[in-house]
């Protein structure tokens, strides 16, 4: 396994962990790397710093890492996502399209305060932020759109 420091095209860093450099590079052509902050698929690896032995004649002691199969991560982090997702769909108000206006309203003390979720654009994102307003992008999937909780 190999750990790439990762940014997206709105400079979110993430670390991305990969079997080789070219499997890190033919996931980026297919475009099936995207920011888990944003979602963005415009993914590029960041300078990173191997390890350098300074000390002459010193070697760093050997760690041991249990490196699991990449479907049993595979399988984790889905597991993870999924649990997410349905923490997010039980603790929050559904306000659909309305989110950017609703999110601005709960900031602003003109509505009251409560934990939603929503629909908005990267652009309105982007606008909730730079107001100050904390928003966190997380997909839901479609088939978990309208399922009461």
């Amino acid at each position: 396994m190999i750990v790439f420091n990762l940014s997206c095209d709105h400079d979110h860093l993430f670390e991305g962990w990969f079997e080789s450099t070219a499997k890190f590079e033919a996931q980026q052509e297919s475009r099936l790397l995207s920011c888990p902050v944003c979602g963005s698929a415009q993914v590029n690896k960041q300078l990173h710093a191997p390890y350098v032995n300074t000390s002459a004649g010193r070697t760093a002691p050997a760690q041991a890492v249990a490196v699991q199969p990449v479907e049993r991560q595979q399988a984790v982090f889905h597991k993870a996502i999924s649990r997410l997702v349905e923490h997010v769909i039980a603790n929050t108000d559904d306000v659909g399209d309305a989110f950017p206006e609703e999110a601005r309203k709960i900031y602003y003390s003109e509505a009251p305060e409560r934990a939603i979720r929503g629909n908005a654009t990267a652009d309105e994102v982007t606008e909730l932020r730079e107001e100050g307003i904390d928003v966190v992008p997380v997909p839901i999937p479609k088939h978990r759109l309208g399922n009461p909780h």
